[in-house]
């Protein structure tokens, strides 16, 4: 059987293209979504066109009881889950100062405590099958951080620091764990940046140019495949961060 692969917060952006693009590729994908269920309806129909079948299924994976839900769907169809993708989150341009406790808690719900849940769900089973990977999809401001954006950036950063704790505890059970840290990419996300915000941006990158979701995808593929890496925040971002 093709390697099973749940990625979170498929129905948009970066996880469309990941999920579609894997589906092409043979694996056995499930897509989930939480409230875009029209695109992700649309995303399953774009793929049975072409004879490929994938599973979507509605989960708000930053909630315990929704993750058992949808690791228990994936279990008692396939088996097993060879791959988790942590893609789900959310961004948001506040000031510091109004950032209010309810944005910092669905920040964090959202973009952390979503990627923690599903780790620890999916974990256990891949322990017993003595293997797996998990890439979580962090950002380049989990390394640097943003102005106007603290709560993303430490959502992203505890992300990262998960990546690493998980990969020294889990490595001896041939589990990976790691991260790829985006940087500008032209999804709906971005949708607030306007001509001149990418212009400056652009400026800021060696290669000149904004990133699309296929740059991850390809890293995602390479490490979905690869047996020797774990424990990486791996910058996917045309060299904006370089360490």
């Amino acid at each position: 059987m093709s390697k099973v692969i749940i990625v979170t917060g498929a129905s948009r952006g970066i996880g469309r293209n990941i999920a579609y693009n894997l589906a092409v590729n043979g694996y056995n994908v499930i897509a989930n979504y939480n409230n875009s269920e029209k695109d992700a309806q649309k995303l399953k129909d774009e793929l049975k066109m072409q004879g490929i079948e994938i599973d979507i299924f509605k989960a708000n994976v930053s909630k315990r009881n929704d993750v058992q839900k949808l690791v228990n769907f994936v279990i008692d169809k396939y088996k097993k889950i060879d791959v988790l993708i942590n893609n789900a989150g959310i961004a948001q341009s506040k000031l510091f100062t109004d950032i209010t406790d309810e944005d910092f808690e669905k920040m964090m719900q959202t973009n952390l405590y979503s990627a923690f849940y599903m780790s620890q769900e999916v974990i256990r089973h891949m322990v017993r099958e003595h293997k797996g990977s998990i890439i979580n999809i962090s950002s380049m401001y989990g390394i640097t951080g943003a102005s106007c954006e603290v709560h993303y950036s430490i959502a992203k950063a505890g992300m990262d620091g998960m990546t690493k704790a998980l990969a020294k505890e889990y490595g001896p059970t041939n589990i990976r764990v790691n991260s790829i840290a985006p940087g500008a990419i032209d999804t709906d996300m971005n949708n607030d940046l306007n001509e001149e915000d990418w212009k400056k941006i652009i400026e800021e990158t060696p290669l000149m140019k904004k990133g699309n979701p296929i740059d991850i995808t390809r890293c995602i593929k390479w490490l979905i495949e690869d047996e020797f890496t774990t424990g990486q925040v791996i910058s996917i971002d045309g060299g904006i961060v370089i360490r």
